[in-house]
């Protein structure tokens, strides 16, 4: 076997290695933290974080490089977007317009107006940050690209980590905890857009035939999805899917997510929203077939590919290179990331009839950003629009609004029905937390 070979292989092996690494690291702290009363996510990113530069980077000897080598660091990138793509399909499909039934006009108009102060505070606060980020690797950013991107990173909630934390809390029955998972739907949705277009901006860049290129291929894309690929997939779902899932059915699935994903990456507006739009228009019935031949086993993939990600995340997350002027910055960054959904959230929950404290809640839940900020900024970085030190603070801004929630939300007691249908359901209740 020559040196070569030899050389890929063990890369390849380090690579294996990490990826244990990475997965017991984040058990761990996942487990930790849900001691505080946190989602397991924290955890994960935590895990990310003190896996790079931040923590085990300052070690004598620089224990992430020697762990985390440059040869494996492509590697893990593939495996993490490979994750991510799985992720975003989820996501897509759990979005189910029966949320709204009843909440649409106060869904939507929590969603917007959370949406608009966010995206309105973050793009003012890009001006005060731009001329200390405004180069990214050499290369000058325009403060359109830049303002655009942060609005967009401020304007998001994490519907999957809000779904977990009502769940965990005893909320999801609840007028308040009903209310912010409808209009997190909303929001995601309006988010992606947003981000999408502000993807298609600065991938143009000052070129308007680009600009209008990406614009009409986009149109294109979505007139396809919706009038040919969506009646497409209806009609193999009703031809493949009786009582149980075919693995034909897995495979057309996998290669059209990563079929849209390719598009509208070759359209110029990232592969993550066609991971996205896929699972949007994929069918969901037979539900309880589809969900335990689909959306479980996509689950159980992301469980594993995801960590990997946070890794990726945090090896380019780097807390002490931080300045006393970035100290500042991250405060500011924190406080108007806060203002913009709770307050965005709150007024029009208020205006809807709620009371102050229900209002309260409602603003902190919409706050939540988890691993769907980290996507975003994961754009961000892949455009060209983050640099380091913006990056290790966003990141940072993601992990302190998500904790935020989780010991401020109220501790609704257990009623006599949950505490039965809990002590009857135990024995089967065997998936992790």
């Amino acid at each position: 076997m020559s040196s070569l070979a030899q050389h890929s292989e063990l890369v390849i092996a380090i690579v294996m290695a990490d990826i244990a690494i990475v997965l017991l690291v984040g058990a761990v702290l996942g487990r930790l933290v849900r001691h505080l009363r946190q989602p397991m996510v924290i955890g994960e990113i935590l895990a990310g974080i003190a896996l790079g530069p931040s923590l085990l980077g300052l070690l004598p000897g620089n224990p992430t490089e020697r762990i985390f080598p440059a040869e494996a660091r492509p590697y893990l990138t593939a495996i993490a977007q490979v994750g991510l793509l799985i992720f975003m399909f989820g996501i897509g499909w759990e979005f189910d317009k029966r949320l709204l039934k009843g909440r649409r006009r106060a869904a939507g108009a929590i969603s917007i107006s959370s949406i608009a102060l966010a995206f309105a505070l973050g793009a003012g606060l890009a001006t005060l940050l731009y001329s200390r980020h405004d180069t990214v690797n050499g290369h000058h950013i325009s403060f359109t690209a830049f303002a655009l991107f942060m609005g967009a990173a401020m304007s998001i909630t994490a519907f999957p980590v809000l779904a977990r934390m009502l769940t965990e809390h005893r909320m999801m029955g609840t007028r308040v905890g009903a209310l912010a998972l409808a209009s997190a739907a909303v929001d995601d949705v309006l988010a992606w857009c947003i981000l999408a277009l502000t993807a298609a901006i600065v991938t143009a860049g000052d070129a308007h035939g680009d600009m209008l290129q990406i614009a009409a291929l986009s149109v294109i894309y979505l007139a396809v999805m919706a009038l040919v690929v969506r009646p497409l997939l209806a009609w193999v779902t009703r031809r493949l899917v009786r009582d149980r899932v075919p693995p034909l059915y897995v495979i057309v699935l996998v290669a059209g997510l990563f079929l849209s994903s390719y598009a509208t990456t070759w359209i110029g507006i990232h592969a993550i929203f066609g991971a996205f739009a896929f699972g949007f228009i994929t069918p969901r019935e037979p539900f309880a077939v589809l969900a335990d031949g689909i959306k479980r086993p996509f689950d159980g993939i992301s469980l594993v590919l995801l960590p990997v990600f946070f890794i990726v995340t945090g090896l380019n997350v780097d807390i002490s290179a931080i300045s006393g002027r970035g100290v500042l910055e991250l405060a500011g960054i924190i406080l108007v990331a806060c203002a913009g959904k709770i307050v965005g959230a709150a007024i029009p929950g208020k205006l809807t009839g709620m009371p102050w404290r229900e209002a309260g809640t409602l603003g902190l839940l919409m706050n939540t950003r988890g691993l769907t900020e980290l996507i975003i900024l994961h754009v961000g970085v892949s455009l060209g629009v983050l640099d380091g030190q913006m990056f290790t603070m966003m990141v940072l801004m993601a992990l302190v609004t998500t904790a935020l929630a989780a010991p401020l939300l109220p501790n609704r007691p257990v009623t006599p029905d949950e505490l039965a249908d809990r002590r009857l359901t135990r024995p089967s209740q065997t998936q992790p937390a």
